[in-house]
Order: structure tokens, then sequence, then C-alpha cells
């Protein structure tokens, strides 16, 4: 579906953030996006949006492709009508504005009919049935994962063939972050949606999806199916904090990687 080739991506003509990363999302599948802070990967994300020229970013060499399509000159409105959509980190819902007028704004893209829009509208609601309880409460009065479910909602309402997810269980309670990442599986399945997930919680995003990516510093470092990679000796040690069967490291061992870097070796 989607295909990443050898992106470049600078910020103010110097800043060389994306170093020739290339990336493949299949059709219907979760793909898991790992790395450190500041690696690059939303970056990646807002390039494959269209976002970065917003932020004085610009895609210096490389293509992304959408279905064999190149998407990455296009605008991110007419990106969103292809069948892309980003739900950033951070939420960044539209607090002034009540759940359902949040919800409804995903749909400003479409040109299927009201009758349709308002079909789409009534079933997110099963996916999220506590934002019907909320939908006439101004969204910045909504909690933590009441505001995720709401942006995830809301780039559903563009009927998307891609979802990308930056950091969905940033913030949140252990709870909670099950409880996202069960939508995010049944989203996967029931509507036939991609995903592309950004993470920080490598355990969670391993274990939803079907493969994954580890970028560091601007490259991807490592990839595989997430069965196998949840199981790689550097995988465990460095990301998820785990030496041998029972022994957890702290985090200060736990960076180490940025001096070994074995699986680059």
């Amino acid at each position: 579906m989607l295909q990443v080739n050898n992106l470049e991506v600078v910020y103010s003509d110097i800043i060389l953030v994306l170093r020739g990363i290339s990336l493949t999302v299949s059709d219907r599948a979760i793909i898991a996006f790992l790395g450190s802070n500041g690696a690059g990967k939303t970056t990646t994300l807002k390039a494959i949006s269209g976002l970065l020229e917003y932020e004085d970013g610009e895609i210096k060499k490389g293509t992304i492709e959408l279905d064999g399509r190149p998407i990455h000159k296009m605008d991110p409105p007419e990106i969103v009508r292809l069948g892309i959509t980003q739900v950033p980190e951070g939420r960044r819902v539209f607090a002034e504005l009540t759940v359902e007028e949040n919800i409804r704004v995903g749909s400003h893209t479409r040109r299927d009919g009201k009758a349709v829009v308002a079909k789409d509208y009534e079933r997110i609601f099963g996916y999220f049935p506590i934002l019907r309880e909320r939908r006439r409460l101004q969204a910045g009065f909504c909690s933590g994962g009441e505001q995720q479910m709401l942006a995830i909602a809301r780039a559903l309402m563009a009927r998307p063939s891609l979802m990308m997810l930056d950091e969905p269980s940033l913030g949140l309670a252990p709870l909670l972050v099950g409880e996202i990442f069960g939508m995010i599986r049944r989203i996967n399945a029931e509507e036939e949606v991609s995903i592309l997930l950004v993470e920080q919680n490598a355990v969670m995003a391993l274990a939803v999806s079907q493969y994954g990516y580890i970028m560091e510093s601007g490259k991807i470092v490592l990839d595989g199916p997430s069965d196998k990679l949840i199981r790689n000796e550097d995988v465990r040690e460095f990301y998820l904090g785990v030496k041998g069967e029972r022994e957890r490291k702290r985090f200060t061992e736990v960076k180490h990687y940025k001096r070994r870097k074995r699986w680059l070796s």
C-alpha cells in the first residue's frame, strides 16, 4: 500500500533529519515504528502527510508512493482524500469545540454525501461509546484517554485506508493504554485499515503489529516480523530493558546501545 523509498528530509536547509530511510506498509497490516526520542519517527509521518512545509522542512531525496502513485509533492488535503490520516502526538483536539464537532471535522475532505457521513458518525460511537456520552462536552474538558479516543475517531471519519498513530499511549494510565491498543486492533480488523504505529511502548507495539522497524539517528537500523523482533537479543536489551530471562536492566545501562549498536556490525 505505502512505499517510502530512500527518503531524505532537511529542516531549515541545513539540518538533515532523515538519512535515506525506506519502509513499506502492507495492505491491512499494523506496522510498528520504534526508536528513541529524536530518531526521526514523527518527521517521517509528517513527510507522508505532507506537513513538512509548515515546519520549514523539505524532502530533498526519495519518494513516497501510495498504491504506486507518488504523493510526496501533494498538499495535505489531497493526501487525506487519497486515504491517509494522521493522529498526531499529544492528541491535538480542538479544545473549544465539542466532541461531536471534533469528530465531524474529520469528514471535511469527503465528497460522498451527508447521508454516508452521518452513518459513519453513528458507527464510530460503536468503537467509542464514551464519546457519545460526552458529545456535547467541550473537548478540552475531556480526560486524556477520551481525547485520544476522540483524535482516533476524528481520523476515522475521513474513511482512511491508512491511519498513522503517533504515540497513542503517551501520558495515559496503563489500563487505558491496554484499551487504546485493543481499539487499534479492532479498527484494523473491522475497518480493514492499515496502521503505521509510532510508539515508545515497544512491548505493546510489537504485540499488536505484524512487522516492525527500528529507527536511530534518522536511519532504519533493524526491521523484521514483530514476533522475531520481540525475541531479538538486542531489541530486548536496548528497547525492552531485558537481559536474559529475568534480569531487567536500569535505564542508564540500556542507553549503552548508543555506543555499541551491535545490529549494525
